[in-house]
């Protein structure tokens, strides 16, 4: 027999006896208190035998009997409510009590919450709707002279990256220009592309990734689902519904080129290709 099994056995017995004991302790107890309350009775009954006027008045009366003597003394008779007219409920006037401290801590949480959901909503409004201020995307830009511009492209080997206006300058061939004036006839890109220069929206046409260049092939290649443009921006292949979008732009007299990004051109249709130009080296993506 393990020493668990025998802790166990002593634990049992132990509370077995403590169990036993605790219910002959509760009935000795009942057992007294019943003989004692018979015993107060019959001395009771024997004392009011023996002196028959403690019965009445200055007796100590029993529960019954004080219960009977309150019933007895109460009246018959039924007292009327005394009749009167309904009046009317006003409400009480809020300025006559003023405002708690509950309430005034409730309508200072609404309205500072009212206050900040205001000023986010200002602040969402001029931020992502209002235009914003000269010199961002979204406004008019001042890049510089065409002349200085097409020498950054030609070092940048054809291509020219505006963080500032998320924008691509890309020269425009003069030998392109007939059929350019042709198919873009009436865009606001057009005098830009009669000084030699463009400007293409960084974002692919198909689902929005930006698009880099590739300097081996000479086209815009998107990574994101292999969209493929040449180097002014005309589709070539890929998922992409037309073109890469393109700014307008304004050429000031003494060949200042301003951009105005608020002003997107949607881009030229597919099978556009007003300068034949071909991949000329292997393909990014």
């Amino acid at each position: 027999m393990t020493p668990f099994i025998v802790i166990a056995i002593i634990v049992i017995v132990v509370a077995a006896v403590a169990l036993v004991a605790g219910s002959a302790r509760r009935r000795d107890l009942g057992s007294a208190t019943g003989q004692l309350s018979r015993e107060t009775l019959k001395r009771d009954a024997s004392r009011r035998k023996e002196e028959p006027e403690l019965v009445g008045v200055g007796a100590v009366a029993s529960g019954k009997e004080i219960e009977r003597a309150v019933i007895l003394g109460r009246s018959e008779a039924v007292v009327p409510a005394a009749s009167s007219a309904p009046t009317l409920w006003v409400p009480p006037d809020p300025e006559t009590i003023g405002v708690t401290r509950r309430q005034f801590l409730n309508r200072s949480v609404i309205t500072m919450m009212t206050l900040a959901i205001s000023s986010f909503a200002a602040a969402a409004f001029t931020a992502f709707l209002w235009p914003t201020g000269a010199g961002g995307f979204g406004s008019k830009i001042r890049m510089g002279k065409i002349s200085d511009l097409r020498g950054e492209i030609e070092a940048g080997g054809g291509f020219l990256y505006k963080p500032e206006g998320r924008m691509w300058l890309v020269e425009y061939p003069e030998a392109a220009l007939p059929k350019g004036r042709v198919v873009y006839k009436g865009q606001a890109a057009l005098p830009g592309m009669e000084k030699g220069i463009l400007a293409i929206y960084q974002k692919c046409v198909h689902l929005g990734c930006r698009v880099p260049s590739c300097n081996t092939s000479k086209w815009f290649e998107c990574p994101c689902h292999g969209s493929q443009y040449n180097q002014v921006g005309e589709k070539k292949g890929g998922p992409a519904p037309r073109g890469l979008d393109r700014f307008a732009v304004e050429v000031s007299p003494d060949g200042v080129l301003t951009v105005n990004t608020g002003a997107i051109i949607q881009g030229p249709a597919i099978g556009t290709n007003t300068t034949g130009q071909e991949a000329q080296g292997p393909h990014c993506v």
